[in-house]
C-alpha cells in the first residue's frame, strides 16, 4: 500500500502534531504530579489530582491512540515500511507499549489518586507514583522523537532481503 504524496503530508502531519502532543500532555501530567507529590496545601494537592485525572480521563487515550494509529498507517504506507528498518519497528513497538501503559496503568493510578484526595484519605504511595510514571513517559518520548530524526541502525533482515531481490 502506498499513500498518495497528499494523504501522506497530511497523515505526517497528524501523526506529528498528535506525538508532540502526547509529549506536551505527560509533560503536563508530570508538572501536576510534582506538585501534587510535594505541596503541603490539600487544596493545591487536590487541584493536581483532579487536573491529572482530567487529562487522563479527556485526553491520554485519545492522543496516544491517534499517535499509534497514525504511525502504523505511515510505516505501512510508505517506503519506510514497519518491518524494514530497525527505527521504524523499535518506534512501533515502544508506542505500542507506552499506549497500553497510558491506558491502563497510568489512567488508573491517576485515578486513585484522585479518589483519595476527593475521600480526604492519604493518596497511594504518597504520590510518588504520579511522578515516577510521567518522568519515565516522558524519556521514553523523548526517545522515540531522537530515533525518529535519526533514524539510527539500519535495515532490518527483512528490510535487506527486500532490498536485494530484482
Amino acid at each position: 500500500m502506498n499513500l498518495t504524496r497528499r494523504t501522506r503530508r497530511a497523515v505526517l502531519v497528524l501523526h506529528v502534531t498528535v506525538s508532540v502532543g502526547w509529549l506536551g500532555l505527560t509533560a503536563a501530567l508530570l508538572a501536576l504530579g510534582i506538585t501534587g507529590a510535594v505541596s503541603r496545601d490539600p487544596r493545591t494537592v487536590e487541584a493536581a489530582y483532579r487536573g491529572m485525572r482530567i487529562f487522563g480521563d479527556w485526553l491520554v487515550i485519545p492522543v496516544s491512540l491517534v499517535s499509534l494509529l497514525s504511525g502504523l498507517l505511515l510505516s505501512l504506507g510508505t517506503h519506510w515500511g514497519l518491518a524494514r528498518h530497525r527505527w521504524v519497528y523499535t518506534k512501533f513497538w515502544l508506542t505500542l507499549a507506552a499506549t497500553a501503559a497510558s491506558i491502563f496503568a497510568l489512567r488508573t493510578i491517576i485515578g486513585q489518586a484522585a479518589d483519595a484526595v476527593a475521600a480526604e484519605a492519604p493518596v497511594p504511595a504518597g504520590g510518588r507514583d504520579l511522578v515516577v510514571a510521567p518522568s519515565v513517559a516522558l524519556s521514553l518520548y523523548v526517545f522515540i522523537t531522537a530515533i525518529s530524526v535519526l533514524k539510527p541502525w539500519g535495515r532490518t533482515r527483512r528490510g535487506a532481503e527486500a532490498l536485494s531481490r530484482p
